[in-house]
């Protein structure tokens, strides 16, 4: 995800900041298509400040915009997209 990024204000929610979310998406260990969904992105990647592994969930706007919604430090479910 190394396209434009707009936030959506739910991104910030969890307390994780903008400066993290960026990092972790730019420096991601996983990226795709969440499984069943046409426009629903997930990227999985450490932040910049914590060290904490954060998933974090966007939309494709265009081909040069994302907009994340989602960004929270992640959960067990996706740990296995990691080797965890």
């Amino acid at each position: 995800m190394d396209d434009g990024i707009e936030f959506n204000e739910a991104a910030f929610r969890h307390d994780v900041s903008e400066e993290d979310i960026r990092w972790a998406a730019m420096h991601s260990l996983y990226e795709d298509l969440l499984e069943g969904c046409s426009n629903k992105y997930l990227v999985l990647g450490y932040d910049d400040t914590k060290r904490r592994l954060l998933e974090i969930m966007y939309n494709r706007i265009d081909d040069d915009t994302v907009n994340v919604f989602h960004a929270m430090k992640c959960t067990k479910k996706y740990l296995p997209l990691v080797g965890f």
